[in-house]
């Protein structure tokens, strides 16, 4: 059991979507010593700044949170950009790391490193046996990265580096850019827009038939904390909520939230990307006890009440 309070906590990515919502938590665990690079004073794809983070945050513990990330569009359009920064953001912070002695490395990998076709629900010894879904397989290659190297280093110096691998989160703050956001921020955006514009009608991508597992952000903060507390293993670790929903059903009952009275246009021209998307979560139950606790719809009515204050 690693007690949080007492140590120096270096969250790269702390003043992003996910970063606020973990850094509210670890506050709220008595954590005093909490060091937020800003990437205009950090370029984590720069050696010489990881270098200097470093030396200005001399930290004990490590959450690597920091990632270029997007949407299906974003990741197509991206591929080549999105694997370079998440591969040397990763690399760089891990063995600067290394050098520097931290006691414990937390990295963040995503399901997009799990291969396109994957047995319902998702395994973790499942994460090797095949590609992953093209329009992201840049990013989720340059992120599963993070756990060779971690699992390398555990072997070759010692170092305790977990891995762990998120769903698509969602939540209060989330990215409701349309160039690069996920599909829930994407729809809410749609169809809150939709309404103010006297719009008749939403366009949403592919044909609605893939399915998707989604997290609320402050459930995916928490498992993040309890790893970091109390897991200390090589293995990959699913986080999640074990909840399978269609992109057709998350449409509808976005609309229904919303109150959106139009025309729903699928178009089939953009892709759809990973056929099904369905964690098993029992191994991070087992090993620190996480288990989601927000319902879909109450995250989801969160999620739309924030989005309307915020733009109100």
């Amino acid at each position: 059991m690693t007690d949080l309070k007492n140590r120096r906590i270096l969250v790269t990515g702390g003043a992003g979507f996910l970063g606020k919502h973990l850094v509210a938590g670890l506050k709220g665990r008595g954590c005093k010593d909490v060091f937020i690079p800003l990437i205009e004073n950090y370029d984590l794809t720069d050696m010489g700044a990881v270098k200097k983070l470093y030396a200005d945050a001399k930290p004990d513990i490590v959450i690597h949170l920091a990632a270029k990330v997007g949407g299906i569009g974003a990741n197509r359009d991206n591929a080549g950009r999105f694997f370079y920064d998440n591969l040397m953001m990763g690399a760089q912070v891990m063995e600067i790391g290394r050098q520097a002695g931290v006691e414990k490395f937390v990295a963040l990998g995503t399901v997009c490193a799990y291969p396109k076709f994957t047995p319902i629900p998702f395994k973790e010894e499942d994460l090797w046996n095949g590609y992953p879904e093209e329009t992201n397989a840049s990013y989720g290659l340059a992120k599963k990265m993070l756990l060779v190297q971690s699992q390398g280093y555990r072997q070759q110096y010692g170092f305790n580096g977990i891995f762990l691998l998120p769903v698509n989160l969602y939540g209060p703050g989330d990215n409701f850019d349309p160039g690069s956001s996920h599909v829930i921020p994407a729809l809410i955006k749609k169809c809150i827009d939709a309404q103010r514009d006297s719009s008749s009608s939403i366009t949403v991508w592919g044909t609605g038939k893939v399915t998707r597992e989604f997290l609320y952000v402050e459930d995916a903060a928490e498992a993040i904390i309890l790893a970091a507390e109390k897991y200390d293993k090589p293995d990959p670790v699913n986080i999640g909520s074990g909840f399978e929903i269609s992109i057709k059903d998350l449409t509808d009952l976005i609309v229904k939230l919303t109150g959106f009275k139009g025309k729903i246009v699928w178009d089939r021209s953009k892709p759809d990307g990973q056929p099904r998307r369905c964690l098993d979560t029992s191994k991070a139950a087992k090993e620190f006890g996480f288990k989601a606790k927000t319902k879909f719809e109450e995250g989801l009515k969160k999620t739309i009440d924030a989005y309307i204050v915020y733009n109100s």
